[in-house]
């Protein structure tokens, strides 16, 4: 099969063939269709991710596809369609995978969009909801309103009855965080982006992808009692929050890493990705794919997340 690998640390990834074989007790053997791309798979090429996989490792962290074998003391059957959470794995053709990361798909939902859907919306709703505590009513920004997990963001924030406020950069990104539910859009090139919240109304809640000065500026916008939300650092730079002001303010500031809370808490990740296919499936989410590419030009796909070309999801396909 074809896969996308890291032979070893410190070098970079290729495509090459690599063996298959069956799958273990309690995995299942998936024809991968699909695979969702993620700011980590970058940081995992530069050895920056806290949870790489030791090398060698075939990249791509979730995927969807159809299962073709199943091994000892396992449920599914050849023939099911499942979303994967895997970690690792999904750049290639077929895979084995431990069925407990595995989720039957809703019958509507298309591989690309089961692909892109686990990590970006799983963050999302856990964040808000879990962490954030975001009530009805209350103002939420979304820093990286455009991203593939600010775009959930956006959109999940909508559904809960916030006031969003989209901020990412260009005319074009923020006509798709407008589409996508977003009540107010700034654009987070603005000369100052604090002062520019603040006029909005301020902020009860932050949804920080990007970091750096924005971060920071954000913060500053929150109201007492505000929550501020570490998502990522899309920017390559973290946020020097100041600690005095959340002390004064009674800030609360949350790190949110979706993939952790299967050891720290995985009864509420499961059902919180139970929910957003049960919301899927009833037309309440609408994934946004900005591009689909094959697997023989996934070094163009990771070009265009590096980049900030793309909007939502990038996702790369088998066939």
């Amino acid at each position: 099969m074809r896969a996308y690998q890291i032979a070893s640390p410190a070098t970079a990834p290729a495509l090459v063939d690599l063996p298959l074989g069956p799958p273990g007790p309690g995995e299942v053997q998936v024809e991968i269709a699909a695979c969702g791309l993620n700011f980590a798979d970058l940081l995992m090429i530069e050895g920056k991710y806290q949870d790489t996989p030791a090398a060698p490792f075939v990249m791509g962290m979730e995927l969807a596809g159809r299962v073709t074998a199943a091994g000892p003391g396992t449920r599914l059957s050849p023939g099911a369609r499942v979303a994967v959470f895997s970690g690792q794995g999904g750049l290639a053709e077929a895979g084995n995978f431990a069925e407990t990361r595995c989720t039957e798909m809703p019958a509507g939902m298309s591989y690309a969009q089961a692909a892109a859907f686990q990590i970006a919306y799983g963050t999302s709703h856990l964040a808000l909801e879990a962490r954030g505590r975001l009530a009805p009513g209350e103002t939420l920004v979304v820093l990286g309103a455009a991203g593939g997990v600010g775009l959930t963001a956006v959109e999940i924030g909508a559904r809960m009855g916030a006031r969003v406020i989209a901020c990412a950069r260009g005319e074009e990104k923020l006509a798709i965080a407008r589409a996508a539910g977003a009540d107010l859009v700034i654009d987070s090139e603005t000369a100052d982006l604090k002062g520019a919240l603040k006029a909005a109304g301020g902020v009860d809640v932050v949804y920080d992808a990007i970091g750096g000065a924005a971060g920071e500026a954000a913060f500053a916008a929150l109201k007492p009692g505000g929550r501020f939300l570490v998502i990522g650092f899309a920017s390559g730079a973290q946020p020097a929050l100041k600690l005095n002001h959340a002390l004064v303010k009674n800030l609360e500031i949350h790190g949110l890493y979706w993939g952790g809370y299967l050891k720290l808490d995985a009864g509420l990740l499961t059902g919180s990705m139970a929910r957003l296919f049960a919301m899927f499936a009833e037309g309440g989410l609408r994934p946004h794919i900005s591009a689909e590419l094959p697997l023989a030009r996934v070094e163009e796909a990771l070009a265009m997340l590096r980049d900030r070309r793309s909007t939502g999801k990038v996702v790369v396909t088998m066939r």
